[in-house]
């Protein structure tokens, strides 16, 4: 393979980790907006500020440290193997994707937790478990990531 393809396919390993950070940049956002009303809604009616919405407020953050796996595995392939470079590429960018709608959707589903939480006091666990589904998402795209790689 060319130097210049090799670079690339390098190169493209972070796009994983610059997607992935991107989605959990916005993710943890968009949790974090809801959470800091939620408090203030809270605050005004005289109510306790629940502390556990910093929990979901944190969900997104983890697609961030799946990408940075895929990027770490990817370098050390695209080393061993770099005839596979355009795979590589792929790999990084469909992967990259996956983690950050993952993370982008887990923000969102996340300000609709506390905001519920904050409001009615019940229900955190069942808000967990929602935003656990869609990690659940990430996780498999990490792992078939993995799959496609020869």
């Amino acid at each position: 393979m060319s130097d210049v393809l090799t670079s690339l396919a390098m190169g493209s390993s972070y796009i994983a980790v610059g997607l992935g950070a991107i989605g959990s940049a916005v993710g943890t956002g968009l949790a974090g907006a809801a959470a800091i009303g939620a408090w203030k809604k809270c605050y005004m009616q005289g109510k306790e500020a629940p502390f556990l919405l910093l929990a979901l407020v944190g969900a997104p953050l983890s697609q961030t440290i799946y990408s940075m796996i895929m990027m770490i595995i990817l370098k050390g392939k695209i080393v061993a193997a770099p005839e596979y470079g355009l795979l590589y590429i792929c790999i990084a960018l469909l992967g990259g994707l996956a983690q950050m709608a993952s993370a982008i959707y887990q923000g969102k589903c996340a300000a609709g937790g506390c905001i519920a939480f904050a409001e009615t006091d019940k229900g955190f666990a069942n808000y967990l478990m929602v935003v656990g589904v869609i990690e659940t998402c990430a996780i498999f795209a990490l792992v078939f990531s993995f799959l496609a790689m020869p």
